[in-house]
């Protein structure tokens, strides 16, 4: 297989457009425009494929709902606030049950913020965002290579649970050129609980998120809690880097967990044992695996391109049985690997 160098943002639109994305609708905002436009560019060399600039990002999830009730595999994508403007609308999918892939390439908030890379989104994506009990699948890459292989992945979890999936990532992981190889896709598996067309029987099936009736109502929300349940028990994923002899474990996710590594290498290379557990699923969140660790490990720094938000699943999994340090470079500020060091040896001298 050969490895083909891309950018972030395209990579994302090819690995999509190759796992089957049939209709795209998107609005424009940095830094993810280069996605839109690599998505207009080929989606019309698609077979079957249909590529809208909607008027707005919230015509853009309700674009994607309606295709996504007509069986098309669907994708849109936008960037911090622009995703603010989509929650009603994921909310909504995820009341339906329509399976559909929502790309936030972060940028520094609150507000309009700024163009710059952040992680301010933590909570929006995780806590589901919009109004309701519901949940979404959320991954959070750290390479290219992962891009290109979560973003497969996502078509094949929304289907599997008819439900949306986001992938979280930030601006310097939209624009970074990395060298990829694309994994074949699997066979798309259809289910007649989300066609409309009830998968080639002629029947139709009747697809709402209103329903009036409080029982009917609380019925319908405990169904999805089963589903989200199920999800939570078996798609978590995580890594761990260099665990076996840490005294200290950095917790860190997506662009941050890179430069984590940056900096565990120049710990290391000091004598300093450090190691990093970075979630690769933000939800479901990987707090088990994280408790685990509390058995032998008794420091932890949390470090995230934010104010610290998911410093409070770090607090939740760990419950008390190891200490949890905090460092963060909000707003769009980025540390280098050289500076996070420095924080963390400060901690790591501390808790000796």
């Amino acid at each position: 297989m050969n490895k083909v160098l891309m950018s972030g943002n395209n990579i994302i639109g090819e690995a999509a457009i190759r796992a089957g994305c049939r209709f795209y609708a998107g609005y424009p905002i940095t830094p993810q425009n280069e996605l839109t436009e690599y998505m207009a560019n080929h989606m019309r060399n698609t077979p079957d494929g249909v590529f809208i600039q909607s008027e707005s990002e919230i015509a853009a999830i309700n674009m994607i709902a309606g295709a996504s009730a007509a069986g098309a595999r669907v994708m849109t994508s936008s960037s911090s606030p622009g995703i603010s403007l989509k929650q009603e609308g994921i909310s909504s999918m995820a009341a339906c049950e329509l399976p559909g892939i929502i790309v936030n390439i972060m940028r520094g908030g609150p507000g309009l913020g700024n163009i710059r890379p952040s992680q301010g989104d933590y909570f929006q994506a995780t806590r589901g965002g919009g109004h309701g009990d519901y949940r979404t699948i959320v991954f959070a890459p750290a390479t290219c290579q992962e891009l290109a292989d979560l973003t497969m992945d996502a078509f094949d979890l929304a289907d599997k649970y008819r439900s949306p999936v986001m992938i979280l990532a930030d601006g310097m992981m939209g624009q970074m050129m990395e060298p990829v190889v694309f994994k074949k896709p699997k066979a798309r598996i259809y289910s007649e609980k989300f066609i409309l067309q009830g998968a080639g029987t002629g029947k139709s099936k009747f697809i709402r998120g209103l329903i009036l009736d409080a029982i009917d109502m609380e019925e319908h929300n405990w169904k999805l809690a089963r589903k989200y349940k199920i999800i939570a028990e078996n798609e978590i994923r995580y890594e761990e880097h260099q665990i076996e002899d840490a005294q200290m474990v950095i917790v860190a996710y997506g662009t941050a967990a890179r430069i984590a590594k940056g900096a565990i290498k120049r710990l290391r290379d000091n004598g300093l044992k450090v190691g990093l557990f970075r979630p690769i699923t933000l939800w479901p969140f990987p707090e088990l695996n994280l408790r685990a660790l509390s058995a032998k490990v008794k420091n932890f720094l949390v470090f995230e391109m934010s104010t610290g938000q998911m410093l409070d699943d770090v607090r939740l999994s760990l419950q008390g049985y190891a200490k949890i340090d905090f460092h963060g470079r909000p707003g769009g500020a980025v540390p280098t690997p050289s500076e996070l060091a420095n924080v963390i040896a400060r901690n790591y001298d501390k808790n000796d």
